[in-house]
C-alpha cells in the first residue's frame, strides 16, 4: 500500500476537526446532566418505600444547616430504635432531592451488626432537602429529612 501526501493530509485534517465536533455535541448533555432530576428522586423514594408511609420517629439524620463546602457535606444517619435479634435495620438510603443523581448513599446491615449508623460525606449541587429512609426487618419504614443551605463556591458546583 502506497501512502500519498494527499491521503495523509486529509486524514490529519479530519482528525483535527473531530475534537471540536465531539466537544460541541458533548456540551449540551452536560448542562442537562447537572440539573435536578425530580423523576429519579421520586422513583428512588417509591422503589424504597413500596407505597408505605415512613414513620417520622426512630431515625436520626444529622447534617449542618449551612454547608460551606458543597463538595463534602458531612451526613450522619442513625436508627434510634432498639436493634434486636428479631428486628434490626436491613437498609438505609440517603437521597439528595435536587442532585442530578438523587440516590447519594445505600447502606446494608445484618442482624449481627448491633447498631445501624453511618457517617458519610455528600456532594450537593445546591440548597436542598436531604432525606434518609431506613427499612427494619419487621417491615417498619423510618424516615427523616433536613434542609441544608449550600454556600456556592467559585468553581460552580
Amino acid at each position: 500500500m502506497t501512502l500519498h501526501r494527499r491521503t495523509l493530509m486529509g486524514a490529519a485534517g479530519a482528525a483535527l476537526a473531530l475534537p471540536p465536533l465531539a466537544l460541541a455535541q458533548a456540551a449540551a448533555p452536560v448542562a442537562d446532566a447537572l440539573a435536578p432530576n425530580p423523576a429519579a428522586f421520586a422513583k428512588a423514594r417509591a422503589d424504597f418505600t413500596r407505597g408505605t408511609k415512613p414513620q417520622p420517629q426512630g431515625l436520626l439524620l444529622e447534617l449542618p444547616a449551612l454547608a460551606d463546602n458543597p463538595g463534602a457535606v458531612p451526613v450522619k444517619v442513625k436508627v434510634t430504635l432498639p436493634i434486636t435479634a428479631q428486628d434490626w435495620c436491613e437498609e438505609i438510603i440517603v437521597l439528595a432531592e435536587l442532585n442530578p443523581a438523587p440516590l447519594a448513599c445505600r447502606l446494608f446491615f445484618g442482624a449481627a451488626t448491633g447498631s445501624a449508623e453511618a457517617a458519610v460525606r455528600l456532594r450537593l449541587t445546591q440548597t436542598q432537602t436531604v432525606h434518609a429512609l431506613a427499612r427494619m426487618k419487621s417491615g417498619l419504614l423510618l424516615g427523616a429529612s433536613q434542609s441544608v443551605t449550600v454556600a456556592a463556591s467559585g468553581c460552580g458546583m
